[in-house]
């Protein structure tokens, strides 16, 4: 399956900026500091440890190539969700609509899931699949693709 032309964090940056042009006037108050602090500190260190597992257990970061993975990561943040990094790149873009107090914000987070969701993921599990077979099935059928249950 052929990969989306453009890279998660690329997208990120783009969902961010489009934050920001929808909202350039709005700026943050106490409350939503602390907020946004706390929510994009856990978002980014829950993605920052799941590539700390990935780079400790030797197999690939870049998202365009999952079929280079030489190990399925299963441990760590991989235990919660199947997708630590990009749940950490849309809590950090939660944590942006926060500290801008934005609701229409709120919007470029939900392109960025969707498309990460319906694109990137769907392709990814695809390849994981064909390297991993049945035991990346048993690894799915155990761990959500965000968060909640399998």
């Amino acid at each position: 399956m052929t990969m989306p032309l453009v890279p998660p964090p690329l997208l990120a940056l783009g969902a961010g900026l489009a934050q920001h042009l929808l909202v350039r006037r709005r700026g943050p108050s106490a409350s939503s500091v602390v907020a946004a602090g706390l929510i994009g500190s856990a978002s980014f260190g829950l993605a920052a440890s799941a590539a700390s597992g990935f780079r400790r257990r030797g197999t690939t970061l870049h998202p365009q190539e999952p079929e280079q993975a030489s190990v399925l990561v299963t441990d760590g943040p991989n235990r919660l969700t199947r997708n630590p990094m990009y749940l950490g790149l849309a809590g950090v873009l939660l944590a942006h609509a926060t500290l801008r107090r934005s609701w229409p914000a709120l919007v470029p987070v939900g392109v960025f899931v969707v498309l990460i969701d319906r694109v990137q993921i769907r392709a990814e599990e695809a390849a994981l699949h064909g390297r991993f077979g049945s035991t990346y099935d048993d690894y799915c059928s155990r761990v959500p693709r965000w968060l909640g249950r399998a």
